[in-house]
């Protein structure tokens, strides 16, 4: 089906007796009123210091959901929830860091006091306890202890009120059936709930990234520390930190030992265990009487990493994304030529603490999963120069409407891949959904032309390329509406 069919398709829905040059005109009007202008001061909205970073559960990320159910309501994209509003609330506990901490290297045998700073050589703990401790730093690897499996990092390792370095991830990375068996381990509250079972009282991990998908556990104080520290921390042992991690995945054998050197880890936090969150939920509702029973969902998560340390405002992941579905809502809301399918706006909240709203969505949903075609999900689409769409071609009865509107109008790279089953554990909104049997949809940049700071300080509005964000946009608006006016689509 080449654009001017869909559009001759809309006709029926909205301008009858206009031409098919007139609809196409119609359409192109629109088209051209989404501008990067908008998407860029969409983006520095919800990235600017008010938001705090957008951390879901806070103040902050309630007052930039209510902002874009502002915005939605101004142009006249409805509520979507069933009691008039546009907030599906889950609870959601956060923790607030009011300040950088400290990550000391204690002098010792081999080393002379060191102090690491922020946010070079370590991020504060998003959902650490506030304290200080110090201790002796023992390494255990992955911070697992699977006996079915053969694997245990903490055999004959004694934590007890020592600081436990430990790794991110799993030792296994093959993607096949094996992986289910290791999935329950890769989680970042089980590392650290084990951490602390045995005693532990202070954690660093290796992986500097502001991460709130963590446990707070009282008294256990931890820190996210880079490469670079844990190689200075192996100093003196004889061995070296990623020939040792590596040889851990390369024989999955576990290799933990005292390290014999001494840090101390302070931080400064308050923790909100009661707290709540919110996904905003926007419907334009079908043209057509018989196929405004059908919705597509379009959804991106709005929430960010919060302020651990300082301000970590989320420009591309993902204020991108959320700026990118405001505009394409805006712009069908506005388009003469109308979606005859129900269109449902989604912005997620608690992405970063584990996939909090897009569950929720998943376990309560606001529209019959029978009755929807497909479920298109953006996150980090704001830097570069080329679109990516996940499942495109599996699922090319949806994809196509886009690559004929890029075919058409955008002219960008524009790539897709097939479904591929992943064993491990779900890291994106759309996997929820493709967990729950939905037809998904992934979209993504390509050739990024800037740095990507993820989840640092420096993913700021610097770090966008509001030119993609605004062919990301038009993009969504002429693939949803082909997608809601196509007569051949087949609901779940």
């Amino acid at each position: 089906m080449n654009l001017r069919f869909f559009l001759l398709l809309a006709l029926g829905f909205s301008l009858f007796g206009a031409s098919a040059q007139e609809q196409e005109n119609a359409v192109r009007t629109t088209f051209h009123t989404i501008s990067s202008h908008d998407l860029l001061d969409y983006a520095a909205e919800l990235s600017s210091k008010k938001y705090g970073g957008r951390l879901s559960g806070s103040p902050g990320y309630e007052a930039a959901a209510r902002w874009v159910a502002g915005q939605l309501e101004e142009a006249g994209v409805k509520p979507g929830m069933a009691d008039g509003t546009y907030f599906q609330w889950f609870p959601n506990a956060y923790s607030d860091v009011l300040s950088p901490g400290k990550v000391l290297l204690l002098p010792g045998k081999h080393n002379a006091r060191k102090r690491y700073h922020f946010p070079d050589d370590y991020f504060p703990g998003s959902n650490s306890a506030s304290g200080t401790v110090a201790g002796e730093v023992v390494y255990a690897g992955f911070g697992i202890s699977a006996p079915e499996l053969g694997y245990d990092d903490y055999h004959n390792l004694d934590v007890k009120g020592k600081i436990v370095l430990l790794e991110t991830g799993l030792p296994y990375n093959r993607n096949d059936s094996t992986l289910l068996k290791w999935e329950p381990y890769s989680y970042h509250r089980y590392k650290f709930s084990r951490a602390r079972e045995l005693g532990a009282a202070g954690l660093l991990y290796v992986s500097k990234i502001a991460n709130p998908n963590t446990s707070f556990l009282e008294g256990l104080v931890y820190a996210h520390i880079s490469e670079a520290v844990a190689e200075e921390l192996f100093d003196g042992t004889g061995k070296q930190y990623a020939e040792t991690r590596g040889n851990i995945v390369k024989s999955l054998v576990p290799n933990s030992f005292r390290l014999h050197k001494r840090v101390k880890i302070s931080a400064s936090t308050k923790h909100y265990p009661d707290s709540r969150s919110c996904n905003v939920v926007g419907i334009i509702e079908g043209a057509d009487p018989q196929w405004k029973e059908e919705a597509i969902l379009v959804g991106a998560h709005l929430d960010g990493v919060g302020s651990p340390g300082s301000l970590f405002p989320g420009a591309l992941d993902n204020a991108s994304g959320s700026a990118d579905i405001l505009a394409a809502a805006k712009a069908l809301a506005a388009s003469e030529v109308k979606p005859a399918r129900t269109v449902i706006f989604l912005f997620f909240g608690g992405e970063e603490c584990g996939l909090y709203g897009s569950q929720q969505f998943a376990d309560a949903p606001v529209w019959s999963k029978e009755k929807v075609v497909g479920m298109i999900n953006l996150d980090m689409v704001g830097n570069g120069t080329g679109f990516f769409m996940s499942n495109g071609k599996t699922y090319q009865e949806l994809y196509r409407h886009f690559e004929e509107a890029n075919n058409r109008f955008l002219h960008r790279e524009m790539n897709a891949s097939e479904t591929r089953i992943s064993y491990g554990r779900p890291r994106t909104d759309a996997a929820v959904f493709d967990k729950y049997g939905y037809k998904t949809l992934s979209l993504w940049t390509s050739g990024s032309v800037k740095p990507v700071f993820y989840h640092h300080p420096l993913d700021n509005t610097d770090a966008l390329t509001p030119e993609i964000m605004e062919d990301a946009a038009k993009l969504l608006y002429l693939g949803i509406l082909g997608i809601a006016n196509d007569p051949a689509l087949k609901t779940n």
